[in-house]
């Protein structure tokens, strides 16, 4: 059985060393995911495969000859490629919604906000030390806290999350080059741009992805400094929060939790990009490395849409370029500055191509942990597939951005902070002494069997149900808070979850063993 299953994850050569970002030299050994038939597909994977600088390495783990040993600037490229994901206009305009849709003031949502992001950037840390220590990928690794089958569950919704962002970077950088545009190009145009660039860094893999991650920063950093410069003065920094006390409260909660999610929502990938260095490689500047990157760089980007927000309740022409889109409100922000403010916003449109790769790749990875023919499919070839899908439903949703993302947001935090919970469990109260056979990876007979957890992140999700506070559906305990209802839907999973999981866990143990 664990030859099968072996059999159907199977990967082929490894990527690029991070430092160096070569590939590997013609002698190192590859395996195919395909049958060596002769057939005309076989042959014309074989060429494409055979292109230089093309990663073709799928799932397998990464064995530790492979790996190169982690040094100073190994640790800020971890720093530098998830604060180059996360400084993006995609995150500016989650903040907006803290003064406009909750009616926060700004002082409210902007701690919200970066309270929130840091909470969630921690997540994403802790998942990020298990590439390093195993060698795996995140949804890889899930297999130890979740088993083989329930994990797959956990890969479908990372399927999901990831093509789901891949959908929202295009409609924003669709927006933001159309209103560059004066009209003159449409969103569509600016949407098939953000997706054909994404693709084509992806469908070559990790050497150019890092090398990309590591220098994006740069340009969108200092178009929001320019930003800051130009919309900050026009920030109506003394607005307050409105409602009763009860229902202020239920707002500043659920705009922390959708702040939460769309930071947490990284953790199923935060371990697919560092699994080149090796297990020597410290946990802890692992982990606040991570940290640094994703939350220095969310709370920066949340704080300028809370702003931009602000500025729309006292500038008409700032609130008629919000009813346009969000897109069209950043670039706003840059009005008085000429074609230089237009130039700007090409630069903050096109920084979402850094957001949009590593979640196109690790929904790519995701892909073949799904199952033995999937698993059999080039990664290059999923690429694709992953590019066409998530543009497919970015031209479909472009007049819906509003509602995709505050209702895709939350609704993905949810499952994230139920398996981070688990996890935790799993590796802190079960596994202290044990560790991981990290070899194990594709045996199913040595990991575990997954019922604990899998009770554990349904009953989680069932408390998140009649919790959760979304423009479709309102759960019963969510509609007793305030007078518009409070998403606990996070706080209500993550509270079951902790307190069944245990006592299952104890009980499978005791009586299957693993």
């Amino acid at each position: 059985m664990a030859d099968t299953v072996r059999d159907e994850e199977k990967g082929i050569r490894a990527p690029p060393a991070v430092e160096s970002f070569s590939v590997p030299s013609e002698n190192s050994k590859e395996m195919s995911t395909f049958p060596s038939s002769g057939s005309a597909w076989s042959r014309f994977n074989d060429r494409i495969q055979s292109i230089k600088f093309l990663e073709s390495r799928g799932i397998e783990r990464v064995p530790e000859s492979e790996r190169h040993a982690a040094s100073a600037s190994h640790y800020m490229q971890m720093t530098l490629l998830w604060f180059s994901t996360n400084i993006t206009a995609n995150n500016i305009a989650v903040g907006m919604y803290g003064p406009l849709d909750y009616s926060l003031g700004f002082v409210d949502a902007s701690l919200c906000a970066v309270f929130g992001a840091l909470l969630g950037a921690a997540g994403v840390a802790y998942m990020g030390t298990f590439g390093p220590q195993s060698g795996n990928r995140t949804m890889v690794v899930a297999r130890y806290f979740m088993g083989y089958y329930p994990s797959k569950i956990c890969c479908l919704l990372n399927i999901i999350i990831m093509l789901g962002y891949g959908m929202i970077d295009c409609l924003v950088g669709g927006q933001v080059l159309s209103a560059v545009a004066d009209g003159g190009m449409t969103v569509v145009v600016g949407i098939i741009i953000i997706a054909v660039i994404t693709w084509v860094v992806v469908v070559f893999g990790m050497a150019p992805f890092h090398v990309y991650e590591r220098w994006a920063w740069v340009p969108q950093l200092i178009a929001i400094f320019v930003l800051v410069g130009s919309a900050g003065p026009k920030f109506d920094t003394n607005i307050s929060s409105t409602g009763d006390t009860q229902t202020i409260n239920a707002n500043r909660l659920t705009f922390f939790s959708l702040c939460l999610s769309s930071s947490v929502a990284w953790a199923p990938a935060g371990a697919d990009f560092f699994v080149y260095f090796p297990p020597t490689t410290s946990k802890w500047k692992t982990f606040i490395m991570t940290f640094l990157g994703i939350g220095l760089a969310l709370s920066f980007a949340n704080v300028m849409g809370v702003g931009l927000a602000s500025g729309t309740l006292t500038n008409q022409s700032w609130a008629d370029a919000y009813d346009t889109s969000s897109g069209a409100l950043i670039l706003a922000g840059y009005d008085g500055l000429g074609g230089f403010g237009k130039f700007m916003g090409v630069i903050v449109a096109l920084g979402l191509i850094a957001n949009n790769i590593p979640g196109t790749y690790s929904a790519t990875l995701g892909f073949q942990i799904m199952g033995r023919h999937l698993a059999r499919l080039p990664r290059w070839l999923l690429s694709c597939v992953g590019v066409i899908i998530y543009t497919a439903c970015a031209l479909g949703g472009r007049n819906h951005l509003y509602d995709i993302f505050e209702n895709f947001l939350a609704l993905m935090g949810y499952w994230v902070t139920i398996y981070l919970t688990i996890a935790l469990e799993e590796q802190f109260l079960f596994r202290r002494t044990i560790g991981f056979d990290w070899d194990a990876w594709a045996d199913r007979s040595k990991l575990p069997i997954g019922i604990a957890a899998l009770a554990a992140f349904l009953i989680g999700w069932a408390g998140a149900i009649v919790c959760m506070d979304q423009i479709w559906y309102v759960g019963p305990i969510a509609k007793m808070v305030g007078s518009d209802g409070a998403d606990l839907g996070i706080w209500v999973g993550v509270s079951w979850a902790m307190l069944v999981y245990p006592p299952m866990r104890w009980l499978e143990l005791k009586k299957i063993g693993r």
